[in-house]
């Protein structure tokens, strides 16, 4: 038990920024386990575009270049929320280079003409 959290391509355009289905040719870009400080980063964003989901949890949310600079300005400049729990693990900021990692893999997908979308479990 815990928080799985994935980001995604699809060369389905989506018409909505969150809780949209139909999404066609779903492939798995990045997955992180128990990364809380992200999730809230995502969930921020999320509510930002119209999410109604208070809990946030197999709500997709889409992202685009202005979101990912967005993610990229928090955490460089160490602005992720600082968080720990027994299902949602710890992050203690050794956690910074994956994070830029995914957001060069998603900003490179979105070049190609894909959308991305991040969509959690917990």
């Amino acid at each position: 038990m815990g928080l799985d959290m994935y980001a995604f391509t699809t060369t389905t355009s989506l018409t909505h920024s969150v809780d949209f289905e139909g999404a066609e040719n779903i492939e798995q870009l990045h997955y992180w386990r128990k990364r809380w400080d992200l999730h809230e980063l995502m969930k921020e964003l999320y509510h930002r575009k119209g999410g109604e989901d208070p809990n946030f949890n197999m709500a997709p949310v889409a992202l685009d270049m202005a979101d990912l600079a967005i993610l990229e300005t928090s955490i460089v400049n160490n602005r992720s929320p600082k968080t720990e729990g027994c299902f949602f693990g710890e992050c203690d900021g050794s956690e910074r280079d994956d994070y830029l990692a995914f957001i060069a893999k998603a900003r490179a997908a979105i070049t190609d003409g894909k959308s991305v979308f991040y969509l959690a479990w917990w």
